[in-house]
């Protein structure tokens, strides 16, 4: 190993706990709230959303957050955040209920039985497409309840939680992050720049499935280290109770109770889709049907109601820190608001991409939208807050209304994999009990080489006016 790398590594074994970097995040924004100019953009309401109107901004009388509002902001931030930190309860009990029955270990162990260890990397490879295409096609947080699978599936192909999290969320993140009909980053972009619906897809899909492959081939390549040397696995110590296999392989056959409780399942999820694409169901309703799964399940695998109670309650003792966690990052959004800053920020950086070159521009457009994604973790939010400011300046620069919004969409999706501050990310990485600071020491090589492959495709994006 060389020095520089050697440093490197050094440097992520040196990033503190998830708790420890959301309150610097929560200290770093109140220092700013003293710093920056509270400002506004005038905005107006489309479909019923707020919108930015483009060269509104001013700055008004500054509210700077004191002592006692930063750890106020903190209950608002769960009261914010409330839908989803029991979105993370409800998955988790779900899970506990499936997994109480036996029927995910089984299932899981039996699906490995009949396609042979041998073809374990053939496997991750599968899976991480498989999760990937979840978040192309189905969306973001309606896919929690996908997660723990691959928690089960990872440790009997001899992974880890790590590599667990790699396989669902890093392919969920991507897909969703990149996906070319995306409803909330692209959807909304082109209803805001009044181009057709989801145009220019052939180039995004090239994008998104290009990382998807990256993020495969990265999965594969960790499963083989910690395969032939466990000591550099970056999952030690953390809790797999209830996840790991608990017989060998070739023991594992589905009973009937099984298949009873997977079927529960599947229909369950099945209900979901309907349920999202055709009566626009949300967070609240999904917790509802992951509820209804869990009673059933516990109905048809005959657990009495002392079992059931008892099951539940383990099972929302292990979604604890992942839901708090969710909670605790929102208190940023809290702040953001208290002090009014969001807008300065989106402004600010609206004035550094002015004087850039046509192909800095493009490149820097991307990584202010990664910066304003911190603050503004939302997709469909950020969308509306800032779009309309970036695509006037887009087009002064010469930049097309396609290729302001393939950089927002690069800078949103793809900062989304380390980003704190995004309720979803905690939630689906607590749903395989990964904390974002180990998760941050695997991703972030793999976010660096998705950057450079985006970069080059909105240079070419520029070079051919993709439009």
């Amino acid at each position: 190993m060389t020095k520089s790398s050697s440093k490197f590594l050094s440097f992520f074994k040196q990033i503190p706990h998830a708790i420890t970097v959301l309150f610097c995040i929560i200290v770093l924004v109140t220092i700013l709230t003293y710093i920056l100019p509270a400002g506004a953009y005038e905005r107006v309401m489309v479909d019923g959303r707020n919108a930015v109107v483009p060269n509104s901004y001013k700055t008004i009388p500054s509210t700077p957050v004191g002592f006692f509002d930063m750890f106020r902001a903190m209950p608002l931030g769960f009261k914010a955040a409330v839908e989803i930190i029991f979105i993370v309860l409800a998955g988790g009990i779900m899970f506990g209920v499936m997994e109480k029955s036996k029927a995910v270990e089984n299932t899981v162990g039996t699906l490995v039985k009949k396609l042979g260890l041998k073809n374990k990397y053939l496997i991750v490879v599968i899976m991480t497409f498989i999760y990937g295409i979840l978040g192309v096609t189905v969306g973001y947080e309606n896919n929690i309840a996908m997660v723990p699978i691959a928690a089960v599936l990872s440790l009997a192909l001899g992974g880890d939680l790590i590599l667990a999290a790699g396989i669902s969320v890093g392919a969920m993140t991507i897909g969703f992050g990149l996906s070319p009909i995306n409803p909330y980053t692209v959807g909304t972009g082109h209803k805001i720049s009044e181009l057709p619906m989801f145009s220019g897809a052939l180039l995004r899909s090239i994008l998104c499935f290009s990382a998807l492959g990256i993020m495969a081939y990265y999965n594969v390549r960790y499963l083989k280290k910690i395969l032939l040397d466990p000591s550099k696995s970056l999952a030690k110590g953390l809790n797999v109770s209830e996840l790991a296999l608990s017989k060998p392989i070739q023991e594992y056959n589905l009973t009937t109770n099984n298949k009873m409780v997977i079927s529960v399942f599947i229909v369950g999820l099945l209900f979901i889709l309907y349920g999202v694409f055709n009566w626009h169901w949300f967070i609240n309703e999904l917790s509802a049907v992951f509820l209804i799964i869990a009673l059933l399940c516990g109905i048809v695998s005959r657990m009495s109601a002392t079992t059931l109670s008892e099951t539940v309650l383990k099972s929302v003792s292990l979604a604890a820190p992942g839901a708090f966690m969710v909670g605790f990052a929102t208190s940023i959004k809290v702040l953001m608001e208290m002090g009014n800053i969001g807008d300065t920020i989106s402004y600010q950086l609206s004035l550094v991409l002015e004087g850039l070159p046509l192909y800095v521009s493009a490149i820097g457009m991307a990584v202010s939208q990664s910066v304003i994604n911190f603050f503004i973790p939302s997709g469909s939010g950020q969308a509306l807050a800032t779009l309309p400011v970036m695509l006037p300046l887009g087009e002064s620069l010469g930049l097309s209304r396609q290729i302001t919004i393939l950089a927002f969409q690069i800078g949103d999706g793809l900062s989304n994999l380390v980003n704190p501050t995004l309720g979803g990310l905690i939630a689906m990485l607590s749903m395989c009990r990964v904390p974002i600071d180990r998760w941050i020491r695997f991703i972030f090589p793999v976010l660096i080489c998705l950057l450079l492959i985006s970069f080059l495709v909105l240079i070419v994006a520029v070079a051919t006016n993709y439009s």
